[in-house]
């Protein structure tokens, strides 16, 4: 919602721009005149031109899109050049000016038209046309924001919405032009020097975001985006399952009797495809398809894995074909060979499509790691599961596409076997997952106050309460996480049976360190990436599961102190 309003004021706003100033008196002259016989045609006639620019700008960035990587770049520059012209109007005045040109010759036209007492609904039109020629100066930056956003976003419902509350915004300006007449011409006036600061302004934001994206800061902005799409598959799933989150879409169904959700989407837009040549939905048709949304560093769809291995070893022969959709969450999980690594560590059978610029996860309307949608051999959407659970649930679902598909399922269930990370959480988690860099972070009680993108020391509270950490040490934290130098420690009060640390390290380079529980050496409580005395060593960047309580559950103080320089913290995860 406060994207749309942003684009509406932003559609409103441009009437104080000098650019517009040429054509106001001609609006005005109409101000007298029969709003269906001249207001309305010239609104149409400006709604029209907005509506042309937009599909040709909407056709082009669809193509960069296409065009994968080298079409963000495109598409990273585009956005540039339309910061810079928010900036330096001179700029945008002589990227425009072939616009401004045919603006003034209709802008002429209309006013012979109208002095020759010709019915005033074509000389209205033409003014409208040309309205929205000489808005370009000034609505042509923030219009191809917005149209750049869609190119690298994708196109969406959102981006429609978006388009319109700006067309909006520009039309209730102009109409109250219209109805208040030149008594709001000389107000307008005055505003021109704030209008001008505002846009200035608007044009270091951009130039900043695009720096950001450039710079690989934009994943977590891109997964917060998406979810709150209002794409087609998204609301008829939540409009015929009742689903309103996780928790609420895992219901019981009937399974003889699944809904249909509509086509499912394609793979278009994603990358490097592992273990498989690239595949489309239509090759696939008369296969049972199961879409797997996951990323490498994240416990929660890695304790999938052995059910989702399960289903493929066991149903494969008989149709079943799964399909992983990488969709990273942190900058590290773009990297094609980190990837791999992962595909290769947990033992996954199945093509992988590395979806960094979130094609795909747009394309589904996708909110959540994990995810898997349930396709039948018809291409068809019949089901979707969002989180960890409900797995003999989802089983029987596949078996009932098969044999819709005329394929015999067998008798039994297919067998699952769960080590390390990948066994079922515990029953009684007490933590949230608690990310360290500063874009998310919670729950820090170090009592220094916290400096970004700087080396700060700091210390450890007295005592920490239930979910609270603290920093011990020389470190840096930056958006995505924290850096320690030798000796820096953190500690976390937490409440559950596993925890697990997503780490790296610069460069690569190995950084050992040390984990104690409760101030002693963890012994029969280590996890899998550590030995009994809580020593282990950082060698990629993943999830390290360092605490498997023995016991079960429980509240405990974990710490960690690393021994080399340049170790990289982003996040814990609880189980």
């Amino acid at each position: 919602m406060l994207l749309f309003l942003i684009a509406y004021l932003a559609g409103a706003l441009t009437i104080v721009s000098p650019c517009i100033l040429p054509v106001l008196p001609f609006v005005f002259a109409r101000a007298e005149q029969p709003f269906l016989k001249s207001g309305l045609p010239l609104l149409v006639g400006m709604a029209l031109t907005f509506a042309g620019v937009a599909t040709l700008a909407a056709v082009g960035g669809g193509w960069a899109v296409q065009a994968n990587a080298v079409g963000r770049w495109i598409a990273l520059g585009v956005m540039a050049v339309l910061g810079l012209t928010l900036v330096f109007p001179s700029l945008a005045d002589r990227l425009t000016r072939p616009l401004v040109a045919l603006g003034s010759k209709l802008t002429e036209r209309a006013s012979v038209a109208q002095a020759a007492g010709r019915s005033s609904i074509g000389p209205s039109f033409l003014l409208g046309v040309a309205t929205g020629l000489l808005w370009a100066p000034c609505a042509g930056p923030i219009l191809g924001l917005i149209l750049t956003g869609a190119a690298l976003q994708g196109a969406s419902a959102n981006t429609t919405l978006l388009l319109f509350a700006y067309a909006l915004g520009a039309a209730t300006s102009l109409a109250l032009a219209l109805l208040v007449g030149g008594k709001v011409f000389q107000t307008m006036k005055k505003s021109l020097g704030v209008g001008e600061w505002v846009r200035k302004g608007l044009g270091v934001l951009v130039l900043i975001g695009v720096a950001a994206i450039a710079l690989g800061l934009d994943t977590g902005l891109l997964t917060r985006i998406s979810s709150t799409s209002t794409g087609a598959i998204e609301q008829s799933l939540l409009a015929r399952a009742g689903m309103a989150s996780p928790a609420a879409s895992n219901r019981e169904v009937d399974v003889e009797n699944l809904p249909d959700f509509g086509p499912a989407p394609g793979f278009e837009g994603g990358g490097t495809w592992i273990n498989s040549d690239p595949l489309t939905i239509e090759s696939l048709r008369g296969k049972v398809v199961v879409v797997d949304f996951w990323t490498y560093s994240c416990i929660n769809c890695v304790r999938t894995f052995p059910y989702v291995r399960g289903w493929v070893e066991k149903y494969r022969d008989a149709g079943l074909v799964v399909v992983g959709v990488h969709t990273p969450e942190f900058a590290f999980e773009k990297s094609e060979a980190n990837v791999r690594d992962a595909v290769r560590r947990f033992g996954l059978p199945y093509p992988v499509v590395m979806d960094n610029d979130f094609a795909i996860w747009r394309a589904y309307s996708n909110r959540y790691w994990p995810a898997h949608y349930f396709i039948d051999a018809n291409g068809r959407i019949r089901h979707v599961h969002f989180g960890e659970g409900e797995y003999d649930q989802s089983e029987r679902i596949i078996r009932q596409l098969l044999r819709e598909a005329g394929r015999d399922p067998g008798a039994d269930m297919a067998a699952t076997r769960s080590t390390g990370a990948e066994m079922a959480r515990g029953e009684e988690v007490g933590s949230p997952e608690t990310y360290v860099g500063y874009s998310r972070t919670r729950g820090l009680t170090s009592p220094e106050t916290p400096i970004r993108d700087a080396v700060q020391t700091y210390s450890l509270p007295a005592a920490l309460a239930l979910n609270q950490w603290g920093l011990a040490g020389a470190w840096t934290i930056r958006a995505e996480h924290a850096q320690a130098t030798t000796g820096g420690r953190l500690a976390y009060r937490f409440t559950a049976r596993d925890l697990h640390l997503v780490m790296g390290s610069v460069e690569g380079r190995p950084v050992r360190f040390r984990v104690t529980i409760d101030g002693r050496a963890p012994g029969a409580d280590a996890g899998v990436d550590i030995d009994a005395s809580g020593a282990g060593t950082i060698e990629d960047q993943r999830l390290y599961q360092l605490i498997r309580r023995s016991a079960g559950a429980g509240e405990h103080v974990f710490e960690i102190e690393f021994l080399d320089p340049g170790a990289e913290v982003f996040a814990f995860t609880f189980g």
